[in-house]
């Protein structure tokens, strides 16, 4: 009897290090990495200079309706010297109708098209790149059809750090409040994922962008031939660029409310999972220490809440271990509202737990669909 109560200590203090272990892990996310966008105090920066000239990049294919909703919103922003360069990518719609009409009233907007040809496809990184060639100033700052600016100071607020070292600019690029569950899933999950990439471009390790709101400068392209060194993937033109070029030395960050946009979220869960295989393939490509990092998060995540439940389930000194799954939750809690506020998402707290639960299962789930089925990563 004593030899069984003694194995059983044995094993209930081990797995009392483990869970000890892993939240010390997720308290370093944080404290440390994490709590950046919540705290930054990111001022107008103090080097004096002009506002430079801008072009704005927009590739478009079949987007005729989105066009139509949210290109002024691009078109008439506060800025003194801009440019809007729409690549009309392959489009059998009446896209090139509508950016007639919008180039008789705006002549700031300059129109390239792709014609379609039978013998030859390509992604949305060809149509990026005739976009930059076409460009004529050297700042550019990227985002989508389907993406409205939160403000008239879009451009303004983004072009405050388009100043020298920086020769890239990373902003949120968040999801159209809607009604439903899916809605607030969606909007929570890509909260999350700039969380972190923007966290860790604060502490001087950037890896990553989205294209909904990013910009660089068009020789910083060319110098590192453009998509030249993951041209064989078809996506990859925001996250895998950021990668190969951004630099504690050339990269900056803008948080503000006025510098976001917001795109259009997928109306169905089936959509939103094809459209998550899909950016996991790319995250496939990133560098090893990055992986580890991205990956150490959720997976100590998902060992603290099993180690955690199964503590609680045997009724291991249950003050301390149900102390520790609180002063976590409060603390994470904490800093995810303090975040959300700071990127001005609303109404997801509420899902922040069962997310927290949950998504290591989810990103499992699509790790073992990529496996069973290749998606098919295409520019749509």
């Amino acid at each position: 009897m004593d030899t069984i109560f003694y194995e059983s200590t044995i094993y209930e203090l081990a797995l009392f290090i483990v869970f000890s272990f892993f939240l010390l892990i997720q308290l370093f996310y944080y404290l440390v990495v994490f709590i950046r966008v919540a705290v930054c105090n990111r001022k107008k920066s103090s080097v004096k200079t002009d506002k430079v000239p801008v072009s704005i990049i927009i590739c478009a294919r079949n987007e005729e309706n989105n066009l139509s909703n949210f290109l002024p919103h691009v078109l008439e922003q506060n800025y003194p010297d801009y440019e809007v360069v729409v690549v009309n990518d392959c489009s059998l719609d009446d896209t090139d109708m509508v950016l007639k009409r919008f180039s008789q009233k705006y002549k700031h907007l300059k129109v390239t098209t792709i014609k379609q040809d039978a013998k030859f496809s390509h992604g949305k990184k060809l149509a990026l790149t005739i976009g930059i060639k076409a460009a004529k100033n050297n700042w550019l700052l990227l985002t989508d059809a389907d993406c409205k600016p939160s403000s008239p100071e879009w451009l303004s607020s983004m072009a405050q750090e388009f100043h020298s070292p920086n020769e890239l600019v990373l902003g949120y690029g968040g999801y159209i409040q809607e009604k439903g569950f899916l809605n607030r899933l969606i909007r929570f999950d890509a909260f999350f994922i700039a969380l972190q990439y923007l966290s860790f471009a604060l502490i001087g390790k950037p890896y990553m962008g989205v294209g909904r709101n990013l910009a660089y400068k068009k020789d910083l392209f060319f110098k590192n031939k453009g998509f030249a060194s993951h041209a064989s993937i078809i996506s990859g033109d925001d996250d895998l660029f950021v990668q190969q070029v951004a630099k504690k030395s050339n990269t900056s960050v803008v948080l503000a409310k006025e510098a976001h946009t917001r795109s259009k979220p997928q109306s169905t869960f089936s959509g939103w999972f094809l459209q998550k295989k899909r950016h996991l393939t790319t995250s496939s490509h990133y560098k090893r220490g990055v992986k580890f990092l991205l990956g150490l998060e959720p997976f100590s995540r998902f060992v603290f809440w099993v180690t955690g439940i199964i503590l609680i389930a045997m009724q291991f000194e249950l003050y301390i271990t149900g102390g520790l799954v609180l002063f976590r939750v409060l603390v994470t809690s904490i800093i995810l509202k303090i975040a959300m506020n700071r990127l001005n998402e609303r109404k997801i707290f509420l899902l922040s737990l069962l997310y927290d639960i949950f998504s290591p299962m989810l990103y499992i789930t699509l790790m073992v669909a990529n496996r069973i089925k290749k998606t098919k990563n295409r520019w749509i």
